[in-house]
Formats: structure tokens, sequence, C-alpha cells
């Protein structure tokens, strides 16, 4: 086997990663070498490299929190057994996925769903168990007792971000319980890239168009994965006894409430908080992934080379990726 793999190196915080060649990692006892398949790009591997998170890594590192890949050597788990790559560090406090090779606690590993390819087994679980979380768990679709909702048939369900990976994720699920879903989009572009049944709402069109949604406040749940000032605004589109789940800050990481109107408005601010919840999360996965698997859900992925890192990085920041970035190591 080499000596060497290449990998993408984070140098300092809010520079571009490089591509590396660095020494081949060696497991420890306990651990597993594992050939990486394919590896995310996601939002919480850009807070890390932007320096922005309070976890650093010690510079350089090598990201990526997520990925999948095959065994090669395991005192546990046989050679060749797929799996899949997140928690223990990766990313944070031991190298990431980012690379042709890396080394894992094997405790920390779980098996692929049969016949889940690479580029979803890197990507599928945090939209996945994040959008299950935000309409059952937190959202309790269906159940949450506004007036004249008695099921998920009477929920009209707003998806801010709908054209995102979360957000699609989301707006798919919602649609298969039978609620109305709204899609709140940037351009016509991504409204051609909403599932089929979601009802657009170009954030671009003529602002009378959303102005009247904060008249009508049409929504019983809001799942916004934007974040940023206008939250208060959107919030200001769900009825009163509606309630707002929020799951991300791709529009910006602040948001000011209006106190005295919020109280007028009547929509609870939910947060998600995956970190918590991630023994939840690995039961959720097994549970649904097998609807990816036969494509009655579907996940867009862009995949890039490793030296494309840079570009999916500044892709996810301007919210330009078509549903979630991976990185594709070369092979041997």
């Amino acid at each position: 086997m080499a000596t060497t793999m290449q990998a993408v190196r984070v140098h300092d915080w809010g520079v571009a990663p490089v591509v590396e060649d660095v020494p081949m990692p060696q497991p420890a006892d306990g651990e597993t070498l594992v050939r990486v398949e394919a590896a995310a790009v996601g939002h919480l591997d850009r807070t890390v490299a932007g320096g922005e998170f309070r976890m650093k890594p010690t510079l350089p590192y090598v990201g990526g929190v997520e990925g999948c890949g095959r065994v090669v050597a395991s005192d546990e788990l046989a050679e060749g057994t797929r799996v899949m790559l997140r928690g223990a560090g990766l990313g944070l406090v031991r190298n990431g996925t980012w690379a042709q090779y890396v080394t894992v606690p094997t405790r920390s590993l779980s098996l692929l769903p049969e016949g889940m390819p690479p580029s979803l087994g890197a990507t599928y679980f945090v939209p996945l168990t994040t959008a299950v979380t935000a309409l059952r768990t937190v959202g309790r679709l269906g159940a949450w007792g506004v007036p004249d909702v008695t099921s998920a048939a009477d929920e009209v369900v707003l998806v801010a971000g709908a054209a995102g990976a979360v957000g699609s994720m989301v707006a798919q699920l919602a649609l298969r319980e039978g609620a109305r879903v709204l899609g709140l989009v940037l351009d016509q572009q991504q409204a051609e890239r909403l599932p089929s049944g979601v009802e657009p709402l170009i954030a671009s069109a003529d602002g009378d168009v959303l102005s009247a949604l904060g008249k009508e406040r049409p929504a019983t749940l809001l799942v916004d994965t934007l974040g940023g000032q206008r939250l208060n605004e959107r919030m200001s589109w769900v009825r009163a006894g509606g309630r707002a789940v929020s799951i991300g800050y791709v529009a910006g990481e602040a948001a000011t409430l209006d106190l005295p109107n919020w109280l007028l408005l009547d929509v609870p601010l939910l947060p998600v908080n995956m970190i918590r919840r991630s023994a939840e999360a690995r039961a959720l996965a097994e549970q649904w992934a097998p609807l990816l698997v036969s494509g009655e859900l579907v996940l867009d992925v862009e995949e890039f080379d490793l030296a494309g890192a840079g570009r999916a990085l500044e892709l996810l920041g301007a919210g330009q990726l078509r549903g979630r970035a991976v990185l594709v190591p070369p092979t041997d």
C-alpha cells in the first residue's frame, strides 16, 4: 500500500483549502482504515473552515465531517464493508473525510443501506434526518393543535429555501403526508427544481406577492432553512396558533425579533438541534433511507473532485448548489 495519499487541507481560517500529498493514516487499536468513496461538503464544514465555529481544529487540518467508503483494515469489520462516516470528531478534532483514506473509531461506523450509491451515502444523513425531525418531532405535523387542523392533510407547510437539500426533503416528506406545501425560492430557476406538487413562491418576483402573505397568513407551519434578518417577516406568514421551525442560517446567522409584534403574531419559534439528537437521528436514518434507495425520495447531489473543494464551499455559501455537494477522491 502507498505511504502517501491526497487530501484537502485547510491552512488558515477563511482561506480556500488546497489538495496536498500527506502521509497515509495508520489505524490505532479500536480504529478502522476506510477508503473514502465520497465526502460531503456541508454547512458545518464551511463554518469550521471559516474559523467561526466554537470548536476549532489545529491548523492545518483535513476537512470533512461526513462521508462514506469501504473498509480497508479493521479489527471488527470485514474488508470491503461499506460504511457511513460521521461523528467521532471527524473534520473537527481529527482529520476528516476530504481524503482518499481516513481512520475512524470503529464504534462510530454505521453500515450503509444496501444499494445506496456513494454520492447519496456521503450526503443523505443530515437532510433526511433533519427533515423528519423538523416535521415530526419538533413541528408535530398534524398534531400541533392549530385551529381547524386535525391531520397532516389540513396543514399548509411553507418551506423557506425549498430548493436546497434539507428544504427539498422537507417538502417531499410533507407532500407524502398529504399536506399542502408552499416553497419559497430565490428565482424561477430554483422554482423549476422544486419537487412536483410544491407551489412556488419566488422571492425575486413582484413584491406584492410576498407582502400579501403577511395579510393572508396562509401557512400553519413554517420550516425555515434560511435564517437571517428576514426570518421575522416569514414568521408573519404563519397563522396565529401555528409555529415556525428553524433549521438553518444560510441567509445570515443573526435574526432580530420585534417582541411586541412577535407576541401579537402568536407563532412560536422552535429550534432543531440535531447534535443532541444524534442517537435518534441514526434510528431515523435506518428507518427512512430505503425511500431514497427506492427513489421515492430524491436528493440532488453535485459531484466535485478534490481540487473542487473550494468551489463547492463557494457555491454552498452563495446558495447556488443543487442539493448537496460531494467530493469524489481519486481511486488508487
